[in-house]
């Protein structure tokens, strides 16, 4: 959903960084990479199939084979059949397969090396459109400095090679913030991405890069991600919390967004009489202009609500990233400056305010991460996803070091990745199991008054993802907003089907109305989200709500 409404607002191989609290006294390990299955270096098996080590593989056609043999002193030679290709990488770096079907990632103390595959046959766009974007985040040329933007030949392949780097961040100790990728074009609907970071100047990227080979594809490459708990430290009233909306055995309850709750209780209060239905849930969004919202979440405390606390690391002025003139808008370096440390009296002050609330609290971080219409997006930062992981780690750092132990933390990509390209898939942006404690899901009926945008049943939405999320995570799900339009279809309909659908989605254990409207340009409503938009929706609502009690 569009930000434009929302202030109506590697056990691990590879380390980014050392986390490095100058006036604080203590020093974190920003494990950035998803704790997965990897491999060091030196421990050379002769073949990975489906995830793991074998020396003696029995390959079907669905599965996932890829071999690794030793090719001088310096490098080895590694073949990924599922995906089609091969590549020499220095043979210090350990291997990290648990995300075949997006990438495969090499790396050791001071390098990563990032290879996706992009098959955009399925796909709005193609090879042109990703040449096109996939490299704009260049324009913001405060932060980053481009040494090479040329196309080469790389094996018959035409191909397009940029190197640049961006500031070093004083929070990251060997940050890799020299960069080069090379796009390879397979044909106008594949396409191939070796993207390497590094703490030193480059100096043999080309090697890695022009070793590359594409061969025929075998076998269907997949995901092996393994499964750990959280380990989000959490008081009493948290824990009873948790167990109350979030355990497996928690029925569905419904939450609201009312653009002035829990400021205000104005409009929810009769809104509520008129549903016979209390929400216990509000949502409330904020940007880095304003602190803990205190005095509204005191209010929601007395009303015995718990608040979905989205914080986005923005500044109100131009929200939506698509409507900003510049990429050298202030809201482009955010991530980096708080990675810089400039926002850490913030988050400080912000973490004991959230202490002393002394009520749980669902934390939302940079929602809709996958999205480019977000500033914290990859696609403004080097196409690196690290980057966000990095700013989730820090805060929850400062969080913990505060002894904030009164949070849930909500990861909550969008339900589709603008732009689709492989390094923009909301499993690159995924923290970690340990620092993650509910999966947010985030998808709209934008009904059709806007060029590109059609009607979408809540199962069109929510079935595939309910079913892709349930393979990638072990933790509770909750609609954390979500609404239909009424434009472009029949909308008390659309929501009664909802309501008869929702119940067989037992991970789901809270879903989150948007009640608002999005307005075009011309401040005409677009999307009409209201709960009470007319009669007919109430009394949908209203019929169904009070079996939720």
């Amino acid at each position: 959903m569009e930000l434009s409404r929302n202030l109506l607002l590697i056990k691990h191989w590879t380390v980014i960084g050392l986390l490095k609290l100058h006036s604080f006294k203590i020093m974190l390990l920003l494990v950035i990479l998803v704790i997965s299955i990897q491999l060091p270096a030196y421990a050379l098996p002769n073949y990975i199939v489906n995830g793991l080590p074998t020396e003696n593989p029995t390959v079907g056609e669905n599965d996932d084979c890829k071999k690794i043999e030793s090719y001088n002193s310096q490098y080895n030679l590694y073949t990924d059949y599922a995906n089609g290709y091969t590549l020499i990488y220095p043979r210090d770096m350990a291997l990290d397969v648990s995300y075949s079907a997006i990438r495969t990632v090499f790396s050791n103390k001071d390098m990563q090396i990032e290879v996706y595959y992009d098959d955009f046959s399925d796909s709005i766009s193609n090879a042109a459109d990703y040449l096109h974007y996939a490299n704009r985040f260049t324009r913001n040329t405060r932060d980053h400095t481009v040494e090479q933007d040329r196309y080469i030949n790389i094996n018959g392949y035409t191909t397009h090679l940029l190197k640049w780097q961006r500031r070093k961040l004083s929070r990251l100790i060997n940050d890799l913030h020299y960069y080069a990728s090379a796009e390879i074009v397979k044909n106008d609907q594949e396409v191939y991405t070796i993207l390497i970071k590094s703490a030193k100047p480059l100096e043999n990227e080309a090697a890695i890069i022009n070793s590359f080979t594409i061969v025929p594809r075998q076998g269907k490459a997949g995901i092996f991600k393994r499964f750990s708990p959280s380990q989000t430290p959490i008081d009493e009233p948290t824990k009873t919390f948790y167990q109350k909306y979030f355990s497996p055995a928690s029925p569905l309850k419904w939450g609201i967004f009312e653009p002035c709750a829990p400021d205000k209780f104005k409009y929810l209060d009769p809104l509520e009489q008129q549903l016979d239905y209390s929400f216990p849930i509000l949502l409330r969004y904020q940007s880095l202009d304003d602190p803990f919202p205190a005095a509204a979440m005191q209010n929601a405390k007395n009303r015995n609500k718990y608040i979905e606390l989205t914080l986005q690391t923005v500044h109100a002025e131009q929200v939506n990233a698509l409507q900003a003139e510049s990429y050298n808008h202030d809201n482009a370096s955010l991530m980096y400056d708080i990675l810089d440390g400039k926002y850490d009296t913030y988050f400080h002050e912000y973490a004991k305010q959230i202490k002393a609330y002394r009520r749980p609290i669902l934390f939302r971080l940079n929602n809709e991460m996958n999205g480019d219409w977000c500033w914290y997006s990859a696609y403004y930062t080097s196409k690196d996803s690290n980057i966000y992981k990095a700013v989730w780690l820090y805060i929850r750092s400062i969080f913990v070091e505060n002894e904030v132990t009164n949070v849930l933390w909500v990861f909550n990509p969008h339900d589709v990745s603008r732009p689709d390209f492989a390094w923009n898939h909301y499993l690159m942006y995924y923290p970690g199991d340990e620092y993650v404690d509910i999966i947010g899901m985030t998808g709209y009926n934008t009904g059709t008054y806007f060029p590109g945008e059609s009607w979408r049943e809540f199962e069109d939405i929510y079935q595939p993802l309910y079913y892709q999320y349930e393979q990638n995570f072990a933790k509770p799900f909750m609609i954390t907003e979500f609404s239909s339009n009424s434009v472009g279809g029949n909308k008390p309909a659309w929501i009664e089907k909802m309501f008869t659908v929702i119940p067989k989605y037992k991970r789901i254990k809270v879903a989150i109305w948007w009640s608002g409207i999005d307005y075009d340009p011309a401040g005409n409503p677009g999307r009409i989200y209201l709960i009470n938009e007319n009669p007919a929706v109430l009394a949908v609502f209203r019929n169904y709500l009070p079996n939720y009690k």
